[in-house]
């Protein structure tokens, strides 16, 4: 029996792994995709929003060219991080169930494997399921709900649904180079300029109005998405009018959700957070409603990527102390 299992192999999985081998635990990471899953879904070559010592797994260990580290040059930090401590984690590998509970243990399936733990904390990410539109179309081969880069789209027709940062960098990315590009967004997102409520970062939004300015970039207001079809795109307007546009692809960009399935299945409470549903946990040791399963990451109301690097070495000396008793 390990002492604790880790789902997930991003910035809070892998500051749990290295406080584990520090408390001396028999531990191991399960990652379904890559180290650093999420960071790899952002858009390639994306300069991230944060400073160094904002994601950096300790200090000083971080050296982007520029002030701010690029998608690949944080990509690079983490793996190497694990590659360094020889961290132990099974990439490519998902849960598909956890079973048991804190007095007999936990069994942990996957698609490989099976492991039985003393704990369990969970440090996934918190866009497994991206949110929909639900509308017609929706699922034709040009709809995408992550974007990646837009060399692909150059002189088509691309229309970005959404109003927060990845769907403002995906709108700016796709009209940089080349592409016919229409921002569809609310006017509510479009006219928001506070932080503290979601607004786009200013050095996203300054070249997107300098896209607008130049004519190389259309925002629409709308109300609604109403179909998409293989070769068009109909919305409505705030206003109500009908509007139809000629389009090759479209990127719905709305936000995206843990998926809580197991915690849910497990039996963990869950209560309203900021965008979505998150667990409920102690907010000193982060257990959750169920005994000896944890939880850790940008999906509880610690959000930010410090405080999903920080919380694991808050509370791993915690297990360790209850295994050790």
């Amino acid at each position: 029996m390990l002492d604790l299992i880790i789902i997930g192999g991003g910035p809070a999985g892998l500051s749990a792994a290295e406080a584990a081998a520090h408390e001396g635990l028999d531990y191991l990471v399960i990652e379904k995709g890559t180290i650093a899953n999420t960071i790899r879904q952002y858009p390639v070559g994306r300069t991230m929003f944060s400073t160094p010592n904002e994601v950096e797994m300790h200090e000083g260990t971080l050296k982007p060219v520029r002030e701010k580290p690029t998608r690949e040059e944080l990509l690079s930090h983490y793996i190497h991080f694990v590659l360094n401590l020889d961290l132990k984690i099974n990439t490519g590998e998902k849960v598909v169930d956890v079973t048991g509970n804190v007095n007999d243990g936990f069994v942990i399936k996957t698609d490989v494997a099976e492991y039985r733990a003393a704990r369990v904390l969970f440090a996934i990410g918190a866009m497994e399921i991206p949110r929909r539109l639900n509308v017609p179309g929706e699922d034709l081969p040009k709809v995408h709900h992550l974007f990646v880069e837009p060399y692909p789209y150059v002189r088509k027709d691309a229309l970005v649904v959404g109003g927060g940062n990845s769907a403002a960098e995906a709108a700016l990315f796709l009209s940089e180079e080349g592409a016919r590009t229409t921002m569809a967004i609310w006017r509510e997102d479009w006219e928001n300029r506070d932080p503290k409520a979601g607004a786009m970062k200013h050095w996203v939004r300054t070249p997107l109005e300098a896209e607008i300015e130049a004519g190389r970039l259309k925002v629409v207001l709308y109300k609604q998405v109403d179909e998409i079809t293989e070769d068009e795109v109909r919305l409505t307007t705030e206003t109500g009018e009908a509007l139809t546009l000629a389009n090759d692809v479209v990127f719905v960009l709305v936000g995206s959700d843990a998926d809580l399935t197991l915690l849910r299945k497990l039996g963990v409470e869950m209560e309203p957070g900021k965008l979505s549903e998150v667990p409920v946990y102690d907010p000193e040791t982060f257990e959750t409603t169920v005994r000896g399963i944890y939880v850790a990451g940008h999906f509880t109301h610690a959000r930010h990527i410090k405080a999903a690097i920080d919380v694991p070495r808050r509370i791993i000396p915690l297990i360790a102390r209850v295994l050790n008793h």
